[in-house]
């Protein structure tokens, strides 16, 4: 059984970082051929946020871009979202997401507030 656990968020002030972490338990990141971070914030709907590849391609939504960096740690085997200049509207709790064939696996979530 994989799961993938998330680590990192908390609360920070507008104009601050944080870095969130996915670990994948029982299995290695390298298993997925792409690892995907998502948001949901309360009443809306989940959101892609960045993708890496196993080959290193990154993908950003256009909220994001700029502010947000994904990056893979094999050594640690962990993918990170570094999240810098937060801003209120990144308020959301944040997923991370392991697709393939034949499974979807899905972490549990971690919360990021965004305030002043």
């Amino acid at each position: 059984q994989v799961h993938l656990v998330e680590s990192g968020g908390g609360l920070v002030q507008p104009g601050g970082s944080l870095r969130l972490s996915c670990a994948a338990s029982g299995s290695i990141l390298s298993m997925f051929s792409i690892i995907n971070w998502y948001r949901q914030a309360p009443g809306k709907q989940r959101e892609l946020v960045a993708s890496i590849t196993s080959g290193g391609r990154t993908n950003y939504a256009d909220s994001v871009k700029g502010r947000f960096s994904i990056s893979e740690d094999n050594g640690k085997n962990l993918v990170v979202l570094q999240m810098n200049s937060l801003k209120p509207e990144d308020t959301a709790v944040y997923y991370c997401h392991g697709p393939g064939p034949g499974f979807d696996y899905w972490g549990q979530g971690t919360q990021v507030t965004v305030s002043s």
